[in-house]
């Protein structure tokens, strides 16, 4: 018995079916791949405003343990193609069309230049994941500090951690205390 929701799909450009929508690039692709539907080639200018591209479809997840997650493909990205809000989340109880903010990070001179998009390319990737909504405890004082504290961006720097190397743990379980599979190394503080 799947766990994994039923997503329901409003074609609303019957081109997808000719593109082979609904698809995923690969047997164990995570992203589902969104198509551009335009009718005519759209040019991106480096720097130029965020445009709303059109996916040809709506959805409703309607489970409220998921949602889906607009992200970009990667060898559009590192042309310099990026979503305008960097990542579009579709909430479970949304049911309208697919949008795609797309946008040309590349700067106005310089490397780059300027992203065609044709009609039927794969824009962006859709992934749905799970999501987790919590219950909250108001507190006066967090409870045990810890050597991260309030430390936020940067705080843990960015050089390499040197982790030593023990193949053969002496009591056969990892750092967690868990029993070893896999392990490559013991982190030692």
């Amino acid at each position: 018995m799947s766990t994994d929701p039923q997503v329901a799909l409003k074609i609303l450009d019957p081109r997808l079916r000719g593109w082979g929508f609904p698809h995923w690039g690969s047997a164990e692709a995570a992203g589902l791949d969104l198509h551009a539907c335009l009718d005519t080639p759209l040019i991106l200018e480096p720097g130029g405003p965020p445009v709303l591209v059109s996916a040809g479809f709506a959805m409703r997840i309607g489970e409220p343990g998921w949602c889906g997650l607009i992200v970009p493909r990667s060898g559009l990205g590192h042309r310099g193609l990026v979503l305008g809000n960097t990542v579009g989340i579709i909430d479970a109880d949304y049911d309208g069309p697919v949008t795609v903010s797309a946008w040309n990070r590349n700067p106005p001179s310089g490397v780059g230049g300027a992203i065609v998009i044709a009609p039927g390319d794969r824009l962006a990737q859709l992934v749905f994941v799970r999501v987790a909504r919590p219950g909250f405890t108001f507190v006066d004082d967090l409870i045990a500090p810890n050597a991260r504290g309030a430390g936020g961006f940067g705080s843990t720097g960015v050089a390499a951690t040197v982790v030593a190397f023990n193949p053969e743990p002496s009591d056969g379980r990892d750092v967690r205390g868990e029993s070893r599979s896999g392990e490559v190394g013991r982190r030692r503080d």
